[in-house]
């Protein structure tokens, strides 16, 4: 694949990524159910506002060239840390997380040439 199409292949992804990503993570913050469930795991009230909002930060980090790196590293942490969550609880159903960890790897990848 030419430099050219990787780049357009790499922006295509992460602007399908980056507001797929907010949503979820607004979903997730402002949802009564998420809070309900996280305190049934024996997580504190503020987890899914403070989780979410962080997630919303670094989705648009993410899409601004100047800090997308620092926006993919970021989603690429609290990516790791609510799969570890999820498994630490025995909720092993986290290939979303993955797929989503993979598609930020491969923007970084392609625009870390």
């Amino acid at each position: 694949m030419s430099g050219r199409s990787q780049s357009i292949s790499s922006t295509m992804l992460r602007w399908t990524l980056g507001p797929v990503v907010l949503w979820q993570s607004w979903q997730f913050a402002t949802s009564k159910g998420a809070v309900h469930e996280l305190g049934r795991m024996g997580l504190p009230r503020l987890t899914a506002p403070v989780f979410g909002g962080v997630e919303i930060l670094a989705a648009v980090l993410f899409l601004i060239p100047k800090v997308g790196r620092v926006g993919g590293y970021l989603l690429l942490v609290i990516f790791l840390l609510t799969a570890l969550i999820h498994v630490l609880h025995g909720q092993f159903g986290i290939g979303w997380l993955l797929v989503y960890s993979a598609a930020v790897f491969a923007c970084l990848s392609a625009n870390g040439r």
